[in-house]
């Protein structure tokens, strides 16, 4: 009885931990606003597509600096607080644009917006991993993919609201979605912050060279290209979608990018149900179906000129692409269970594939069509089916 008791309390205090994580999670959604914002801001200022574009590739390039410093700042001062820290910066970056939306203005706010995601990213994943089992890792991972993948589906629907509504009232527009988001992030430090959690021992001091040394291992390596590889699958095709739209069925902008509205459909939706498949199922089975499910896209997109193969096939990639990034983040940071601070700084610098991706296929498109930016992601694919056999 005693027993019973003891898991039934070890069950509610676990509960009462992960509210607060899965907060942070929501507001780690905060930072795909940039994507929105940066039109409005656009046509606030008039801006020219190259330097609206500065918004969101400032985002990635922050990625790059800040994720391996951020595994060494968590040897020093634990997971939790690097985590409250990144809330702040957050919160900081979203009070800025109340004050105006000056180029300079959004610049400083992105930047730190970006700044403090990277922060986030790195560290609010290992700081799940000091409340449940390694076995349940993957399945939690992609929960809170779903509910940052709310704070992604909120940002456009509340600047469209803020702009169409409020502006009278408060005379911020668009802008009302960040007095919002800042109110979140403000909520989430609090609630977190009062939240005990009993981490496990700092690992090892290191520095930038032996966290990079890690890439050494032939598995952490693997890892890092297979994260590069999610991230250059998912921001190449919310890019591409809607162009293979226009290029072969000839539709407008304006209907294409309906394009990305599936994908992000079904991604959440595909979060939401890896969450409790992955409980059920090894990861390795389901990670197979999830990379199947996208090759068989890329093939369908390959030739596809119906709009309903090529929605279907963009369907299957979003759903397909949904739980790559806990699987792989999970498999990495449960390989090395000493240096879980190190080796999540390495992942989350694998988010820079955003970039790297984007960059390739539009050369590639330039060359033959979009066929050339669906064969950079089907490389992209072909390399997940491989890593496929490698999970443990």
């Amino acid at each position: 009885m005693e027993t019973t008791s003891s898991i039934s309390a070890t069950r509610k205090s676990t509960t009462l931990q992960l509210v607060p994580v899965m907060l942070c999670f929501f507001a780690m959604g905060f930072v795909d606003l940039v994507g929105t914002a940066s039109n409005y801001v656009q046509k606030d200022l008039g801006l020219t597509d190259s330097q609206a574009n500065l918004f969101p590739s400032l985002v990635f390039f922050w990625f790059l600096i800040f994720s391996v410093p951020t595994g060494m700042l968590m040897n020093r001062i634990g997971r939790k607080r690097t985590v409250l820290i990144s809330l702040a910066i957050t919160a900081m970056s979203l009070f800025i644009p109340i004050f105006g939306d000056s180029y300079p203005f959004m610049l400083t706010s992105f930047s730190l917006l970006g700044i403090g995601n990277a922060l986030m990213q790195t560290s609010l994943n290992p700081l799940v991993s000091n409340l449940i089992s390694n076995d349940k890792l993957a399945s939690t991972l992609t929960f809170g993919q779903f509910v940052k993948a709310i704070a992604s589906f909120l940002a456009p629907i509340l600047c469209a609201w803020g702009a169409t509504t409020l502006f009278p009232t408060f005379g911020l527009g668009w802008r009302f979605l960040f007095v919002i988001f800042a109110v979140v992030s403000i909520l989430s430090i609090a609630v977190l912050g009062a939240t005990p959690i009993e981490e496990e021992r700092p690992d090892k001091a290191s520095g930038i060279k032996e966290c990079v040394k890690l890439l050494g291992k032939p598995f952490i390596l693997l890892c890092f290209i297979g994260i590069m590889c999610h991230v250059g699958i998912d921001v190449g095709t919310n890019t591409t979608a809607p162009k293979i739209l226009m290029e072969r069925l000839g539709m407008a902008l304006e209907d294409a990018g309906f394009a990305t509205g599936i994908y992000f459909i079904f991604r959440t939706a595909g979060c939401f149900t890896g969450a409790f498949l992955l409980r059920v199922m090894s990861p390795k089975s389901f990670f197979g179906i999830s990379v199947a499910m996208m090759l068989a896209a890329m093939v369908i997109l390959f030739s596809a000129t119906s709009l309903t193969a090529i929605y279907a096939s963009i369907a299957m990639i979003g759903f397909g692409n949904s739980n790559v990034f806990s699987v792989v983040f999970s498999q990495a940071i449960t390989s090395a269970p000493g240096e879980k601070n190190e080796v999540s700084g390495l992942m989350i610098m694998g988010l820079f594939g955003g970039t790297v991706f984007p960059l390739a296929m539009g050369f590639a498109a330039d060359a033959i069509g979009q066929i050339g930016s669906v064969a950079v992601m089907t490389v992209g694919v072909v390399y997940l089916l491989y890593y496929t056999f490698k999970i443990r």
